[in-house]
């Protein structure tokens, strides 16, 4: 990939639209459990007043078949750990979140209440009571093995992808045609890997009949840059202009439009599986799949993952605040949903801005960047965009020794997909006419050249 200087001014499609093939990770970090302080008037117990804060807050990663290490679901589970739940939570590690409460309110913000937080200090310095299980609160319906609604179709790779024990994994895809023969609105969907703990990230892109993005590469068998012996397809496994149908990275959250808003996936498509793998002393098999919901009626807003992309940047050895900018102007109305950004071991904090006209910058999130959870953030209250306003995302990096995760701070650090390398990606969700499609999206208004999809 040829290097671009920091400075570069860019093409709105190319910033906001053409879509860097990112990495993403999730290792669990040690932590410390501090003493609990005193509880409540009135003693609280396992079933009537833990047990709906772990429904609301923890279940959904904690529960059999998560990516939580410990199931939390029963009072034996709980019990057992209830001095590190207390802990966790009141040094506010779990449920894990890292919005800068200054700025932004989200819908999916997991983040425990003072008086949440006083309940598990106090039941486990009362030694965990569970009190009377008529107390229960109803239990969540959970659809086994998903996090969304019970899929109307699950799409998996055709073939399942061998692991080596160690070393780095080259960028792998797999090509499943969907067989639709009618578009289709897609109200939620969510990735599962097979072997989430060697997925470092997932991207499925959405290939419509006769694109010509890797049109030379097979269908229903991985393969990577190195297989490719036409330039154009070794080209096209780093950038596409291509839909995005959903971003994993464990502990990110799969999609779930409202009523009214879903995305589109047209007739004829394939789902295009980009894979990131990471190797961790052990020969593995992993056979990723996508479910599917689709929406019960037609929507009024179609829903487009859009981002802001800095690919040129070098970060110099020993630089602690390494600051990375991008901008662009949206060139029609969008309404904002949520962000999603992406930073490598670096990474340090990322803010989503609007410059305005009058040369004031307003933050509608900060992230205190932590490269282990790689989480979304939406709206509570989505953001009515008009055309023209200019969107900003800044990055600022630690390449110093002071940074524990820091890979080597003597070197320079230019963007590249393994996780020694950077990158900078701020993925946004926006809605949009439910008749424009990612490119004519980028067709303004005005222009006699619009197209309807």
């Amino acid at each position: 990939m040829t290097s671009r200087p920091a400075h570069t001014r860019r093409s709105l499609p190319e910033v906001l639209c053409a879509a860097p093939l990112a990495a993403f990770l999730l290792i669990l970090i040690p932590i410390q459990t501090p003493q609990a302080p005193a509880g409540e008037e009135s003693t609280p117990t396992y079933y009537r007043d833990v047990l709906p804060i772990l429904e609301d807050h923890c279940q959904v990663c904690h529960r059999p078949g998560e990516i939580g290490p410990s199931p939390l679901v029963t009072y034996p589970q709980a019990g057992a750990m209830a001095r590190l739940i207390a802990g966790v939570t009141s040094q506010r590690t779990m449920p894990p979140w890292f919005a800068d409460q200054q700025f932004g309110r989200f819908a999916n913000d997991p983040s425990l209440t003072p008086r949440e937080i006083g309940i598990l200090q106090a039941w486990a310095n009362s030694k965990a009571p569970p009190g009377n299980p008529a107390d229960a609160p109803p239990a969540p319906h959970w659809a086994e093995g998903w996090k969304i609604s019970q899929p109307d179709v699950v799409f998996r790779m055709t073939k399942p992808v061998s692991i080596p024990p160690r070393g780095d994994v080259e960028y792998t895809y797999e090509i499943v045609h969907t067989g639709f023969a009618e578009g289709k609105w897609v109200q939620q969907c969510e990735i599962r890997p097979s072997s989430p703990e060697n997925v470092h990230h997932a991207v499925v892109y959405i290939r419509p009949a006769g694109s010509s993005w890797l049109k030379n590469a097979p269908i229903g068998v991985p393969f990577t840059a190195s297989d490719m012996t036409d330039e154009q397809d070794r080209r096209d496994t780093h950038m596409t202009t291509a839909d995005i149908l959903l971003v994993y990275a464990p502990g990110s959250s799969p999609d779930n439009w409202p009523d009214g808003m879903a995305k589109f996936i047209r007739a004829g498509s394939d789902l295009v599986f980009q894979m990131h793998y990471t190797t961790h002393g052990r020969a593995k098999i992993d056979q990723t799949s996508i479910g599917i919901v689709f929406a019960k009626t037609q929507p009024k807003q179609r829903v487009l993952t859009l981002q802001l992309t800095n690919d040129g940047f070098v970060i110099p050895p020993g630089v602690d605040n390494y600051r990375v900018e991008v901008h662009g102007s949206l060139p029609n109305d969008a309404l904002l949903l949520s962000f999603f950004p992406h930073l490598h071991l670096r990474g340090k904090q990322f803010d989503y801005n609007i410059l305005h006209p009058d040369g004031s910058i307003e933050t509608l999130l900060r992230v205190h960047y932590n490269f282990y959870w790689q989480l979304s953030y939406r709206l509570a209250q989505p953001r009515m965009l008009k055309a023209g306003t200019i969107l900003q995302a800044v990055a600022l990096f630690d390449n110093s020794k002071n940074n524990p995760h820091n890979p080597d701070p003597n070197a320079a650090v230019y963007w590249g997909d393994q996780t020694y390398d950077e990158m900078m990606v701020g993925f946004f969700d926006v809605a949009v006419r439910a008749d424009l499609d990612k490119m004519n999206y980028f067709i303004r208004e005005s222009s006699p050249a619009m197209r309807r999809p």
